[in-house]
């Protein structure tokens, strides 16, 4: 008779996404593509710290943090000279996030000398982006080569005998009346 097989290993389960998107790698549009989306021109020109929070909002970070910079005036322009810390921080997350090739250079230049279009390139790239992005969850059982232990010949046990039924002992068995 055969020696009997057992498998060691067993199937692991592995879960992956992945995340297909169909976007260039650069921007979307120019720094100077206000034409591209008039709403989000107009909103920042007219009210461009509600433009700036709602943006920040959208983009998942605390709505009142473009409120920090405060070197900027409502029409986006830098009074004090100095780069505006969280505008900055937005695009360059925003670049990324997304893969767009540039440099903390050009971002400061951008949000130093145009807040207002750079937060406006900044809400148009993130409307762009939002409706192109397919998620696909995938399930892979990988089975592994399994692993072969033989186990030691089985050596049957001797047979026992068949034993006799049951049967009381004469001094506890009841006496039966007959009839």
């Amino acid at each position: 008779m055969a020696a009997p097989v057992v498998v060691m290993s067993q199937p692991q389960h592995t879960s992956t996404t992945t995340i297909i998107t169909s976007q260039p790698k650069g921007w979307s549009s120019g720094i100077f593509d206000c034409c591209e989306d008039c709403g989000i021109c107009c909103c920042a020109v007219w009210c461009m710290p509600c433009f700036m929070c709602k943006t920040a909002d959208q983009f998942g970070e605390c709505l009142c943090l473009p409120l920090l910079d405060t070197t900027c005036n409502g029409c986006g322009y830098v009074s004090s000279g100095a780069i505006p810390p969280i505008s900055l921080a937005m695009r360059v997350a925003l670049r990324e996030r997304h893969g767009i090739p540039g440099s903390i250079f050009n971002d400061c230049c951008i949000m130093y000398w145009c807040n207002c279009c750079g937060w406006c390139q900044l809400a148009r790239e993130m409307k762009a982006r939002k409706s192109t992005v397919t998620v696909v969850n995938a399930s892979t059982t990988i089975l592994p080569h399994p692993t072969y232990v033989p186990q030691p010949n089985y050596v049957p046990q001797p047979a026992y005998a068949v034993q006799p039924p049951y049967q009381h002992a004469p001094s506890q068995v009841p006496p039966y009346p007959q009839k």
